[in-house]
């Protein structure tokens, strides 16, 4: 009776780990594209952009108004004898015309900053794609570091036991055994700090994907391992052609362009037309006539020096920077490139050189030490060993993952899928 409930427990704890969401790198990203707080925040500039694409379309509103002049309100009246008046009533309306081609041109400014704007919400995705890709990679790595810590644990734990039965023999001093149980309740510790990590760099993904419920999930196994010939002066090019970033500031600057053509148009002067009825009212008669009216601004001080100057020196700041961010995806590139070799080099010297070796020293310890044949210290130096070499292969696994997806991100690759 007893076996079948712990059989049932067992069974319902498989079923359990076998519900668990597993979300692959492709589905992490298509999820933090859709639900990412800081990507949704971003796309909202595109929609502040069509707005005000809306607001330089529009002409200027014509103006009405009415007019009474020589109203009897006050009580005198108007009347043949002290001749008053007369009164009078008017209708007006004024009409602006814009000169200069300013409404085309404030329509070239919005449409520019719709795609600033759009390339602005790029530039995000790209940066929230590397995280994910890298918030991935530390949960791999978390997870191995957790089943080596584990391991460890269990060998350990298989270790007390033979030495809590050697010392029941009278074979094993009771020191040996307090210090094997004190190597095991550190690795015990070991197991719950990878644990932390592990939730930790869960929860981190989680925040990038837009996920508020706590129900957990896990991620494939296999650490991205491809091996690609990279070219560093092909990837700085694409890097050139691909970058949403250089190409918001080169957009910017023709976003500028258009701006100091708008602020040249403000600089000329707008005529305002007008028309009026007006009707007069007197004890004598009525009469009805109709006015005409132009006005324009003298541009005896203001020509819009100023906006104009402003908007020349923007070109020139955007200018600037299109420099500077050239200068900075080259050198960025190249360390990305340098992260990669030095990476790959590394996991393959740990692959062919250590870890092989490690293994051997520890299994051969380990075997001594079972036959009483090496002493526990001998032992604890194999399998600190051994755990520092498979920390570092995790490491350097993780790493060369991250400098794959690293290349892909500062060359832009990542968004255009080439």
């Amino acid at each position: 009776m007893r076996m079948s409930y712990l059989s049932g427990i067992v069974l319902l704890l498989a079923g359990a780990a076998e519900a668990q969401d597993m979300i692959t790198l492709d589905q992490a990203v298509k999820e933090a594209m859709e639900k990412n707080l800081t990507l949704a925040a971003e796309k909202l500039s595109i929609r502040v952009a069509e707005a005000r694409q809306i607001t330089a379309a529009l002409r200027p509103n014509p103006v009405l108004t009415l007019d009474g002049d020589y109203l009897p309100v006050a009580g005198t009246g108007f009347s043949r004898m002290n001749g008053a008046g007369p009164m009078e009533v008017a209708a007006r309306t004024d009409f602006v015309l814009e000169r200069g081609g300013k409404r085309r041109d404030r329509m070239a400014v919005a449409a520019a900053e719709k795609t600033v704007a759009e390339l602005g919400v790029q530039d995000v995705m790209r940066r929230v794609i590397l995280d994910v890709q890298t918030a991935y990679v530390d949960i791999q790595q978390a997870r191995e570091n957790l089943t080596l810590a584990e391991s460890n644990l269990k060998s350990l734990n298989g270790i007390v036991e033979i030495n809590t039965v050697r010392v029941r023999n009278g074979d094993l001093a009771p020191v040996e055994l307090n210090r094997s149980q004190v190597a095991a309740l550190q690795y015990e510790t070991a197991v719950r700090q990878a644990e932390l990590q592990l939730r930790q760099a869960k929860t981190r993904l989680k925040l990038l994907m837009g996920r508020t419920e706590a129900a957990d999930f896990d991620v494939s196994h296999e650490i991205r391992r491809d091996t690609v010939s990279f070219n560093l002066a092909g990837l700085q090019q694409k890097a050139l052609s691909l970058r949403p970033d250089l190409g918001l500031l080169e957009k910017t600057e023709a976003r500028s362009q258009a701006d100091l053509r708008l602020q040249i148009a403000q600089g000329k002067v707008d005529y305002t037309v007008g028309t009026m009825y007006h009707r007069q009212m007197s004890v004598t008669g009525r009469g009805n006539s109709l006015g005409l009216f132009f006005s324009a601004p003298l541009p005896v001080f203001n020509r819009n020096q100023g906006e104009i100057t402003r908007a020349q020196r923007d070109i020139e700041q955007a200018a600037a920077r299109i420099r500077a961010m050239r200068a900075s995806i080259g050198t960025e590139v190249a360390a990305a490139w340098q992260q990669y070799s030095t990476s790959k080099q590394l996991l393959d010297d740990i692959e062919s050189k250590l870890l092989g070796k490690a293994a051997d020293v520890r299994a051969t310890t380990e075997y001594s030490y079972r036959r009483g044949e090496a002493s526990f210290v001998e032992f604890l130096d194999a399998q600190r060993a051994f755990n520092e070499s498979r920390q570092s292969y995790n490491e350097a696994r993780a790493n060369f993952a991250r400098s794959l997806y690293l290349i892909e991100a500062v060359s832009g690759t990542s968004m255009s899928g080439n």
